[in-house]
């Protein structure tokens, strides 16, 4: 689902090309995936992290049929030099003009 393909038939798939649009530095679809509502001017991101993982731990909604999707995820990263980490996450997500988008999230501490 990153830029040039179909758009993504549901939350959760959404959420993943999101994930490797993060893993490959991929500015421009992180925004144009993005609620209008909640989305930054800018985004920032971190060159020295490398996004290798992703669990899916669990969803809610977010299917073709629905307005509306969650999904819980880990994210596993390395930062160069060594240090390896995670980040898990309560996304929320929207249908806005016909397609999924991300609205925000909620980190949770692991």
């Amino acid at each position: 689902m990153l830029a040039g393909e179909r758009q993504a038939p549901t939350a959760v798939e959404l959420m993943r090309s999101r994930f490797t649009a993060f893993a490959t530095g991929d500015r421009d679809y992180l925004l144009h995936s993005w609620h209008p509502r909640t989305r930054p001017v800018e985004l920032d991101l971190d060159e020295a992290m490398r996004w290798y993982r992703l669990d899916i731990e669990s969803t809610c909604g977010g299917s073709p049929f629905d307005a509306t999707g969650e999904v819980v995820f880990t994210a596993f990263y390395r930062v160069k030099g060594g240090t390896a980490g995670n980040l898990m996450e309560r996304s929320n997500f929207e249908r806005h003009d016909g397609r999924w988008v991300y609205v925000d999230g909620t980190i949770t501490p692991t």
